[in-house]
């Protein structure tokens, strides 16, 4: 168990733990993807260019005939039994490449970073100093698991283990097998994906967006101005003039008043010198 496992600011032992953690769930996702794979038409090379041969995977699997060429398929699919799910990984797209590409693109990438993400937060929770330590070494901030991730480079060496794991589970199953395990994950997928598309994309306000901006701009000129943090009252004016001369808009110095490190008095007068049109010089 994890218990086992002792952080000392290498990843790798406790990514490889929570991958056979989460094993079983990697490879329900897989044979969630695999649905439908065998409508999918079969392709062959002619005379160098791809070309449909008027059958499908799941005919030429359910005659165990073969899916993929050899010159196609990858090194490490290995040798395939015709129909398997290894055999159709190495079966060729309509576009080119072979699904195996596209089983990598779609599950395993996101499935071994999400599995890294979780080894790091495991790790930032209990060993919080050396995490903190492995963030510095990466120059990252150590709350930001996905970049400390990414930048300490664990993926890569997880994902051919996360391969190597579905191939010894799924390799030399018939496809029809598999896509029949996967058939009910792959209808929640199909429900989560419609509900996602029948509620439309909530826009931020543009006024929010710009925002971002005007924080900037604010924090500069609170770290340029050498008043006194959290700001006094007596400092009030002074800091209304600061921001207005920086190029903040009253609206934006209104919503940002919340966020920056001034007192409840100070903030009052604030927005009371914005009330009466106070401004640089005035």
């Amino acid at each position: 168990m994890f218990d086992d496992v002792v952080f000392d600011g290498e990843l790798g032992p406790l990514t490889r733990q929570v991958l056979r953690e989460r094993g079983a769930a990697l490879i329900v996702e897989v044979c969630a993807w695999a649905v439908g794979l065998s409508d999918r038409p079969h392709q062959q090379r002619r005379h160098g260019r791809v070309a449909p041969s008027g059958e499908t995977l799941g005919s030429r699997a359910a005659a165990e005939l073969p899916l993929g060429g050899e010159e196609d398929r990858p090194l490490e699919l290995g040798e395939a039994r015709p129909g398997t799910f290894r055999d159709a990984l190495g079966a060729l797209m309509p576009e080119g490449g072979v699904y195996a590409q596209r089983l990598e693109e779609q599950v395993l990438v996101p499935f071994v970073l999400e599995t890294c993400v979780q080894a790091a937060d495991r790790a930032r929770k209990t060993c919080p100093e050396a995490w903190a330590e492995l963030a510095s070494d990466v120059g990252e901030d150590e709350d930001d698991l996905v970049a400390v991730v990414r930048a300490a480079e664990w993926s890569d060496p997880l994902q051919v283990e996360a391969e190597q794991l579905v191939l010894a589970a799924l390799g030399d199953v018939p496809l029809l097998e598999v896509e029949n395990e996967g058939l009910p994950l792959s209808l929640v997928r199909a429900a989560e994906s419609a509900a996602r598309a029948a509620v439309p994309a909530v826009e931020p306000p543009a006024e929010q967006a710009d925002l971002a901006t005007a924080r900037f701009l604010a924090e500069a000129a609170l770290a340029d101005a050498g008043l006194t943090l959290p700001v006094p009252p007596h400092e009030a004016d002074a800091l209304l003039d600061r921001l207005l001369a920086d190029g903040l808009e009253p609206a934006e110095i209104e919503s940002l008043l919340p966020e920056l490190p001034v007192e409840a008095v100070t903030a009052a007068r604030v927005r009371s010198g914005l009330a009466r049109g106070a401004g640089p010089g005035l």
